[in-house]
């Protein structure tokens, strides 16, 4: 029981983490009108999940679990991060969140959170969302497996979130944008292969994202 009480604990969106400032490019393109009504929305998470998370974050979170504690396997999966996340303020966007989500686990106390925190401010890692996820989650005691569902629920919710926040669908709606999508987090929560490359293409939300990054009003930082 404890153990799915963990991972309630961690998924709830009430986690100080940071995330409810990131849109992941949502809101560029809202601004480039995309469609972004219930079956737009649905379409768009769903292109996300298979092209960015699957093969970038839960990745990152699988390795980074798996890591056990070896700040030098951390790093590489850091660096291998910041490469495949091409447009800057998505890059950005994840080190600030990542970073955020570091810092309450250094006020709850987290075994081997205060160790993270220097290797990142030595240089020798940036802090990326996934990575830091992956390192803190095992450490609280969630298995690889139930950290690679949290972060896909997580990426589903907090995308969905945004386009709520936004205007573009409504809070009944959005339930069932997610409920749909969750069906692809879970094809995906399949165990991510040892040689497994952290990779990302949606150069249209890199689009999205590096033009809202320009604009004078904004909502959310990315």
């Amino acid at each position: 029981m404890i153990d799915l009480l963990t991972i309630l604990q961690h998924a709830d969106s009430a986690f100080p983490s940071g995330s409810f400032a990131f849109s992941n490019g949502i809101e560029g393109l809202a601004a480039m009108s995309a469609p972004l009504d219930r079956r737009g929305l649905q379409a768009v998470v769903t292109l996300f999940l298979h092209h960015r998370w699957a093969t970038s974050d839960r990745v990152a979170v699988a390795l980074a679990h798996r890591a056990n504690g070896d700040f030098s396997r951390v790093a590489c999966i850091d660096h291998a991060v910041e490469a495949a996340t091409l447009a800057e303020p998505l890059r950005t966007g994840s080190k600030r969140n990542g970073n955020a989500l570091l810092a309450a686990h250094l006020r709850l106390a987290t075994h081997g959170a205060q160790e993270l925190r220097t290797l990142i401010d030595g240089g020798e890692a940036h802090g990326h969302l996934p990575v830091v996820q992956g390192f803190v989650w095992r450490a609280g005691g969630m298995s690889e497996a139930a950290a690679v569902m949290v972060s896909g629920y997580s990426t589903a919710a907090g995308l969905i979130a945004a386009a709520v926040r936004l205007g573009r669908i409504g809070a009944v709606e959005a339930q069932s944008v997610l409920a749909a999508v969750l069906a692809t987090v879970a094809v995906f929560s399949t165990p991510v292969p040892p040689v497994a490359e952290i990779e990302s293409f949606m150069p249209w939300v890199d689009a999205a994202a590096s033009r809202h990054a320009r604009a004078h009003l904004r909502l959310f930082a990315s």
